[in-house]
């Protein structure tokens, strides 16, 4: 178990270190709202958004190895913590102080992913022997949810668009560790060349790569990170829960985790409210830190 955590934690911080580099690297494009082949053409020559995808890369496997070795109703609630690191790394590059309000959401979010975890201890459940029929349902299930969102984004503009596409992507993310899982498992048992999940992850990868880069694109972090931040562990949960038949503490323990998850929320939608997280402070940043003549 501690094991799991320490490999969560670190795939956050991956994951962390991804967002600082490619939201740099994204400052350069023009802000049309919308993801097309040549920005993406043009955000791939650049080494900052290089490096975030190795550093996307990295985390997805350190997630996978937590994954392996946790049950998904543990790993993918300590991931929201990639918010905070996002965080305090946008602070270094930028050279830009945290304010008290910053440091309390901070400790409140790590509060709260431990309290959520506390009250719900997670444990049991296999996705390898989850029949067919749940599988079935829970793919059926999210892939309506995700197109629903994607529909009510696309229709929509601003900062609700960048909302919907936000939830969307969490929700992928959500589902792709779903799929990690099983794989997993049935690496785990010799069969993951045979397992499904390993093939399906192909195609489900790059379109939540895809969905990420519009989400990010769509309007302001505000917007679009507390769906992003908080669609993922509660989809891995119904997941966990649903599918794979893994088991919650229940009685009081409840009332823990529902709390533990409402601060989490709180603490979320104050995080992406930074200014710091905003590309206008970014721009700003590196203004303030340019040489003179960059200035003029």
């Amino acid at each position: 178990m501690i094991v799991s955590v320490v490999l969560a934690v670190a795939a956050a911080a991956a994951n962390a270190t991804a967002s600082v580099l490619q939201r740099k690297a994204a400052r350069r494009e023009p802000e049309s709202g919308r993801l097309s082949f040549h920005i993406l053409w043009d955000l791939a020559r650049q080494p900052a958004w290089l490096g975030g995808v190795t550093s996307i890369l990295v985390g997805f496997a350190l997630q996978v190895a937590a994954l392996a070795t946790g049950p998904i109703m543990l790993i993918q609630p300590l991931l929201v913590v990639e918010l905070a690191f996002t965080l305090m790394l946008s602070s270094r590059m930028f050279k830009v102080r945290l304010h008290t309000r910053e440091w309390s959401a901070i400790g409140g979010m790590s509060a709260g992913v431990a309290l959520l975890l506390v009250g719900l201890a997670p444990s049991g459940g296999n996705a390898y022997a989850a029949s067919g029929v749940r599988w079935l349902f829970g793919c059926v299930a999210t892939g309506l949810f995700v197109a629903l969102l994607l529909i009510l984004g696309h229709r929509a503009r601003d900062e609700r668009r960048a909302a919907f596409l936000g939830i969307a992507a969490g929700s992928w993310f959500g589902f792709t560790a779903a799929l990690v899982s099983g794989l997993t498992a049935a690496f785990a048992v010799g069969k993951g060349f045979q397992a499904w999940q390993t093939y399906a992850l192909i195609v489900i990868g790059p379109a939540g790569f895809f969905l990420l880069q519009n989400a990010l694109r769509a309007g302001r972090l505000v917007a679009s990170q507390p769906g992003l931040t908080l669609a993922n562990p509660l989809v891995s949960m119904a997941w966990g829960i649903v599918v794979f038949g893994e088991n919650t503490r229940g009685g009081g323990w409840i009332a823990a985790a529902v709390a533990g998850a409402g601060l989490i929320g709180v603490c979320t939608v104050l995080l992406a409210r930074s200014p710091l997280l905003q590309d206008s402070a970014d721009r700003d940043a590196q203004r303030s830190s340019a040489p003179e003549r960059y200035k003029r």
